[in-house]
């Protein structure tokens, strides 16, 4: 069930979850949510085969090889009432300006508040990187990142619910 691009005739209501998913540590804990739900379809994007659940509100889909593309196949469906989950931060800034709710596979909500000062310590970093200087990379993934991931998911479900979204 691979799918090179079109998402299926959805209502604009309803609320989608599109996964940045080629180095994303939650997405079983996505599939469960959305299985939880009922009612909130799941993209899981990558440019090589990803395994998913056999359910029909999670489709694979299975982008071009391209350093980018599916970054752009999230972005160009990036809208209110959607959630992406992503760690790339400037995937994330497309998404935000977009009007998605963004979260971290760490549960931190990327919000428009918050982008530009994650934006600038992205880049400081990748500077710092480029001249040779050691930075460290990201903390090991705990379990209190997938807790805080679950609870930020839920929590932007309901305010999307909240907000007429099914």
């Amino acid at each position: 069930m691979t799918d090179r691009g079109a998402i299926d005739s959805a209502s604009p209501q309803e609320i989608e979850i599109f996964v940045d998913a080629d180095a994303c540590p939650v997405k079983t804990e996505i599939y469960r949510v959305a299985e939880r739900t009922g009612s909130v379809k799941v993209y899981v994007v990558a440019n090589s085969f990803i395994s998913v659940p056999r359910d029909p509100a999670i489709q694979r889909v299975v982008v071009d090889a391209a350093p980018d593309a599916a970054d752009d196949w999230i972005a160009a469906r990036a809208r209110r009432g959607a959630i992406v989950v992503t760690a790339d931060i400037l995937l994330a800034s497309r998404c935000v300006k977009a009007g998605a709710d963004v979260i971290s596979p760490t549960g931190k909500a990327l919000t428009e508040a918050r982008m530009g000062l994650v934006l600038a310590t992205r880049n400081l970093l990748d500077d710092l990187r480029s001249q040779g200087e050691i930075t460290g990379g990201p903390k090991p993934f705990s379990q209190n990142d997938r807790s805080a991931f679950l609870s930020a998911l839920d929590l932007a479900i309901v305010r999307l619910r909240r907000r007429g979204f099914a």
